[in-house]
């Protein structure tokens, strides 16, 4: 695949997976309702799964690039996350603080190996 197309794809990819991100976040966020950034766990969540399973199932070249990169690289947010922190820090919920920090993260990482064990299996 020539460069050019490459990365023409990785755009493309990219704004499907901002699209998703943001549906699947306002869909979660709406049904909780509540003082927890839950759309942006789920988004994450999953997105690291994914990501999982594509290191599970020896996902590389071209084809990693543009859905590891381009697809769930947009997908998933980390700048969200760290604002979401921000805004519980700043309304003094530390307990929520913490859950998301390191739920988000311990959650992540348990997401991950799943999905790595998942693709390893395919």
């Amino acid at each position: 695949m020539s460069a050019l197309l490459l990365w023409v794809g990785v755009a493309l990819l990219g704004g499907v997976g901002a699209v998703a991100r943001f549906l699947l976040s306002t869909a979660v966020a709406r049904r909780s309702e509540g003082w927890f950034p839950s759309g942006t766990l789920a988004v994450n969540l999953s997105g690291t799964a994914l990501l999982g399973l594509l290191a599970g199932a020896a996902l590389h070249g071209d084809a990693l690039t543009l859905v590891g990169g381009g697809l769930i690289g947009s997908y998933t947010t980390f700048s969200t996350w760290m604002l979401d922190s921000e805004r519980l820090a700043e309304h003094h919920s530390d307990r929520a603080l913490l859950v998301n920090l390191a739920g988000s993260l311990l959650l992540g990482l348990a997401a991950v190996a799943l999905g790595r064990a998942l693709g390893g299996a395919l």
